[in-house]
């Protein structure tokens, strides 16, 4: 649907420095068909395509192509940072996490890590700092999950004291446990326990005491659709060689795991080989991506 671009209004954008002019005059320039535009129904708020918005202005366009997605104006940045990660820094993806802690502390780590493209463990980590904690968290499928099982009990176990005549049913929903759950806290509470029993209490400090670990690698099949997406790299002959080679030599850990022991007995040793080969010279293609990162966000 072509919109005027008046009727547009500006992005809120997850990038810490802002726009790209040299990337906005390359696409001007280019010639090529630019995507659709994605923008917020309701709001007419510019959702992801800023770059492209300013290319088009460039060329002297009075509309552009516009995709519209519905949903509340309060989850826009989120789907905003989803939409570009492959274009954000980890200093932009950090920021966005705190603020998307800051301002949906219900939802998961999880849920927080797909939209940011961080790991599960460091958006955890920011969630301490940033002190995001919610007892109630929205996972990536939409339903309500406590933070931990101790903390779900502990949360209906005080509903349960605060409205003893409320079904099992309701507790549960609103606590994030199953009925039996509640029906358990509510046995331990009578007999004068703690909801939680002590091997939760235990496994809970336990956890607490664990370092953050390294961040996670990223699934390639749930990376490489968002980097195909990308015009950056579509219309660019080094992100066009970087995609191919990236689709050419991605592989899962699930994937070499069924393949290695077809591998004939033979070959293995110079496989082994060129495999280790291949990663070293992606490990410091990996490094010098990070150091080029690093030194631009400066």
């Amino acid at each position: 649907m072509l919109v005027d671009i008046t009727a547009l209004r500006p992005a809120d954008s997850p990038r810490l420095r802002g726009l790209s002019d040299d990337f906005v005059r390359s696409l001007a320039s280019s010639g090529a068909h630019l995507p659709p535009i994605v923008v917020h129904r309701s709001t007419m708020k510019v959702v992801d395509g800023t770059h492209r918005l300013k290319a088009a202005v460039l060329r002297g366009c009075r509309s552009v192509e516009v995709e519209y997605v519905d949903g509340p104006a309060e989850d826009l940045f989120g789907l905003a940072v989803s939409l570009n990660l492959a274009t954000l820094s980890t200093a932009d993806r950090e920021a966005a996490a705190r603020r998307l802690l800051r301002s949906h502390p219900q939802w998961s780590d999880r849920a927080i890590a797909a939209s940011t493209g961080l790991a599960a463990k460091s958006v955890g980590v920011l969630r301490r700092a940033v002190g995001g904690q919610a007892p109630v968290r929205v996972g990536r499928d939409g339903k309500l999950r406590p933070v931990n099982s101790a903390a779900g009990r502990r949360l209906a176990g005080r509903m349960a004291q605060e409205r003893p005549d409320a079904s099992l049913r309701d507790i549960a929903r609103a606590a994030g446990v199953s009925p039996g759950t509640v029906r358990d806290v509510r046995r331990r509470l009578s007999a004068g326990l703690d909801p939680v029993p002590e091997r939760m209490r235990a496994a809970e400090r336990a956890d607490a005491a664990l370092p953050a670990g390294r961040n996670e690698v990223r699934d390639p099949d749930a990376t490489l659709p968002i980097l195909r997406r990308d015009p950056s790299l579509r219309f660019n002959e080094h992100g066009r060689l970087v995609l191919r080679w990236l689709e050419a030599h991605a592989v899962s850990s699930g994937e070499w795991a069924t393949v290695v022991p077809g591998v004939p007995s033979h070959c293995r040793e110079l496989v082994a080989d060129m495999a280790r080969g291949c990663a070293e010279a992606w490990v410091e293609m990996a490094e010098a991506l990070e150091r080029e990162g690093q030194r631009t966000a400066v």
